[in-house]
């Protein structure tokens, strides 16, 4: 896991070398700067896979890359597509490297992993993101109207760019051919076939071989365990790949989450590890994850605030955790979806939100671990894993006013404690304790006239409606940091506060 940044179309050595230091926080083991003739390509490294031969910018011959993200089945393609080639490392980004230039552009559609990368070769440059867009990716043209930077993250642009653009999850861009899409998520939905009994068995074995891929590593893997349904499962999974589970909690004093994730641990034996926060801590904070996050959606930041001190203590002790990101848009988790009646609707709600899912709680994931050089991986988000799950009959995850997820809840019957199979949905913000602290310090705050005035100004200039005060509080610290015209384009907007 690293960050990138780099220049097309113009060697730009000396500006990527200080984009990259503005993203130093996702690469802590190392980094580097590679100039060429028309393009400069830049990389921070966070060491995972081979730690002392994976450094990048990584070349072979007249190709050069940068990658950001893990590819999980690199190994089989390795064997399968190039078993006479000698490699120089153990890296999964010299093998992609490699299909490349074996299979041409369209190598990306078989990897199965999270990325987001840029390959150069004799004046031709190719750049892809995957599926869902769990690793960020952005672009922009340059102020002399010629040179195409891209980026990690949008503090990298600031500066180097008139515009910024997100690069589309599922896609690849190459300079002759043209963007293409690789990945559509209705292309992969197949209608389950068989009954909802059939259909439990099934669950845990696909779920089950999604952490198992994902605990992939040269170092030390934990997981987050808050104690409800989604980490207890993906927890549960991944002791079974590991002899010592490092499992991490954070919450306010008196949380739900503390309690139960130390049930949880006990159940599962792993090595746990909790960190209490204050009131102030979180106030305190803000401006940190704000800065990090490059959004203020309300319930984005509500949730960024807990994972930031979940990223903070999870990096005192491993690289690489994994979390139950997903299970709520593919599952219907969310509390607003107890509202859909209709099965047809609901299934369109899962879709449109597991797709905006890169600029929302992707983004949040991906910033919140990153600015503690720290690596999450979603294996509900697994590509597998999501197929499976939207090819259900939606009319099984409907509420009928009984706990959300209860097609989740059954498959794991019997293999956690009844009482967090159970365990009613809880956002991570409000288990943690941190839901509505900033809401009520905005009120206090704001005004209803500068409310009323601001609300105006952002819907006439960006077609934004403002939600509400605790957004403006928020939206006043980011742009200390951010102009509209970077946070506007590129910001998503979660449907679940």
């Amino acid at each position: 896991m690293c960050g990138i940044a780099g220049a097309l179309h113009q060697p730009a050595g000396e500006q990527v070398q200080s984009m990259i230091e503005k993203i130093a926080h996702r690469g802590p083991d190392g980094h580097g700067v590679q100039t060429l003739k028309n393009a400069s390509l830049g990389h921070t490294r966070l060491a995972i896979l081979d730690i002392e031969g994976g450094r990048q910018p990584m070349q072979y011959e007249d190709s050069w890359i940068v990658f950001n993200g893990e590819i999980y089945n690199y190994r089989e393609l390795q064997k399968k597509y190039l078993p006479d080639h000698t490699f120089k490392t153990h890296a999964d980004t010299e093998v992609v490297l490699h299909l490349f230039r074996k299979l041409g552009t369209d190598f990306v559609k078989l990897l199965d992993g999270m990325f987001a990368f840029v390959i150069y070769r004799d004046g031709e440059y190719l750049m892809a993101r995957d599926p869902l867009g769990i690793k960020p990716l952005y672009y922009g043209t340059g102020t002399d109207g010629e040179t195409l930077y891209f980026a990690s993250e949008i503090k990298t642009l600031k500066g180097y760019t008139t515009s910024i653009n997100e690069f589309p999850a599922g896609h690849w861009l190459h300079s002759k051919k043209g963007l293409n899409r690789f990945y559509n998520i209705h292309e992969t939905i197949q209608r389950f076939p068989g009954s909802e009994e059939d259909a439990l068995p099934l669950i845990r074995e696909t779920l089950y071989e999604a952490v198992q891929k994902r605990l992939l590593a040269d170092v030390p893997v934990g997981v987050s365990l808050s104690g409800g349904l989604d980490s207890s499962i993906v927890s549960m999974l991944a002791c079974k790949g590991t002899e010592q589970l490092h499992s991490f909690a954070v919450g306010v004093e008196g949380s739900k989450d503390l309690a139960a994730s130390q049930q949880m641990s006990e159940f599962l034996g792993t090595q746990h590890h909790q960190l209490i926060y204050s009131a102030e801590d979180m106030v305190k904070a803000l401006p940190d994850v704000l800065f990090y996050l490059e959004t203020f959606d309300p319930a984005l930041v509500r949730s960024a605030i807990p994972n930031y001190f979940l990223a903070k203590l999870t990096s005192q002790h491993v690289k690489v955790f994994l979390t139950g990101e997903g299970a709520d848009e593919v599952y219907a988790g969310y509390e607003y979806l107890s509202d859909f009646s209709n099965p047809d609707a609901l299934q369109n709600e899962m879709i449109e939100i597991t797709e905006a899912l890169h600029n929302t709680n992707l983004q949040r994931a991906d910033r919140m671990s990153m600015a503690f050089g720290l690596e999450a991986r979603v294996p509900f988000l697994d590509v597998e894993a999501v197929a499976l799950a939207l090819g259900f009959p939606p009319d099984w995850k409907i509420h009928n006013g009984q706990d959300s997820k209860q097609l989740l809840r059954r498959a794991f019957e019997g293999h956690l404690p009844d009482n967090i199979v159970h365990r009613p949905k809880e956002k991570f913000s409000k288990g943690a304790g941190s839901s509505d602290l900033i809401a009520e310090i905005a009120e206090r705050e704001i005004t209803d006239s500068e409310f009323d005035s601001e609300k105006k100004r952002l819907k006439n200039d960006w077609d934004y409606t403002l939600q509400n005060k605790e957004a403006l509080y928020y939206y006043k610290i980011i742009r200390n940091h951010y102009d509209d015209a970077f946070l506007f384009r590129t910001m998503g907007h979660s449907r679940s506060l």
